[in-house]
């Protein structure tokens, strides 16, 4: 058996402080220049909280960053310091860095031994299997400690705890409690066609199979009647759908549906959701990063019928429109 091992001076040669530092939501300061350094600030105005000084930003090998209160580092450093953000697991911190970096570099991510076999089992399963998981449903007298560490109230989990579950994976040796489930459902029936899932220490995954073509988790607050939804709030993740539901409950109602697409969608999944609510309108409330952006300038021209061609250049955003092209500042 070859296990994929790592190479953190491979990986590092192909990722550079500004890919990551673009994906914590800094961005290029253009005020302070272009030359042998670029500055990078995540915030802005009074908000600005921090400002990275980043050396050779045209050569991601070599490059580095310090701070002007003297902290300095590299693209390894960076991520230690933001490691809780990037929701990966491992044995220990080294571990958990290279998956990070795997996935920048569009590269494999790292399988350790002990793990191997149930990555392998995971991956072997093409179609969801409700036997293989053990699900019970969401006691709203006991609610997860994890909610409260997302900053998620008790109330609001009792609220949509008809839409949450606890789940636990048979196949899963290594560990035999229960996480946090949200169904994912196809609108045909109220049948779980997979799970996203959530659990302590930043566990993040989905039941083996899930349809995340055609399905995603779906909490309609309109008692069960889809001709009552006007309303219909896309987010990436469930947490995030329970908190923005948090953020924004007196001024919603009961006439919405919130919907999770578990991160990058597909066509299907969007148009699915909104055929199961005819009279209701789409709302992006994607994260405010830029595949964020791209993901809410996907789902306009999908559910519009706007053809459109989405890339990404050194000043943002281009997009192409009917024959006109614009740029968006990202960090607009």
């Amino acid at each position: 058996m070859t296990y994929y091992k790592v190479n953190f001076k491979e990986l590092k040669a192909r990722v550079g402080v500004d890919d990551v530092a673009y994906a914590l939501g800094y961005r290029l300061d253009r005020k302070a220049g272009i030359g042998k350094y670029v500055e990078m600030v995540l915030g802005d105005g009074k908000d600005k909280r921090d400002t990275l000084i980043i050396s050779h930003p045209n050569d991601k090998s070599s490059q580095t960053f310090f701070r002007r209160d003297g902290s300095r580092g590299d693209v390894v450093t960076l991520i230690r310091e933001n490691l809780h953000t990037f929701l990966v697991s491992g044995k220990d911190e080294w571990q958990k860095v290279a998956k990070v970096l795997a996935r920048f570099a569009n590269m494999p991510e790292p399988e350790y031994r002990e793990d191997l076999e149930y990555i392998k089992a995971a991956r072997s399963a093409a179609v969801f299997d409700a036997s293989r998981y053990e699900v019970k449903p969401l006691n709203p007298n006991r609610i997860p400690g994890l909610f409260a560490q997302r900053g998620i109230s008790e109330e609001t989990v009792r609220e949509l705890a008809p839409f949450i579950v606890l789940i636990r994976d048979r196949h899963n040796g290594n560990f035999e409690g229960f996480n946090i489930g949200f169904p994912y459902t196809n609108g045909m029936s109220e049948e779980a066609k997979g799970y996203e899932i959530r659990g302590y220490g930043g566990y993040k995954s989905k039941a083996a199979g899930s349809d995340s073509s055609s399905s995603a988790w779906v909490a309609n607050l309109s008692r069960g009647n889809p001709e009552d939804v006007k309303q219909v709030y896309f987010c990436e993740s469930a947490l995030d759908a329970m908190a923005f539901y948090q953020e924004n409950r007196t001024q919603l109602h009961t006439d919405m549906a919130l919907v999770s697409l578990g991160g990058t969608f597909s066509d299907r999944q969007v148009t699915g959701v909104m055929s199961r609510f005819p009279h209701a309108r789409a709302f992006d409330c994607f994260d405010n990063d830029l595949a964020g952006r791209i993901y809410g300038l996907r789902m306009v021209a999908l559910l519009e019928n706007i053809p459109m061609k989405i890339s990404k250049t050194d000043k943002g955003l281009q997009v192409e429109v009917k024959d006109k092209v614009f740029t968006l500042n990202p960090q607009r």
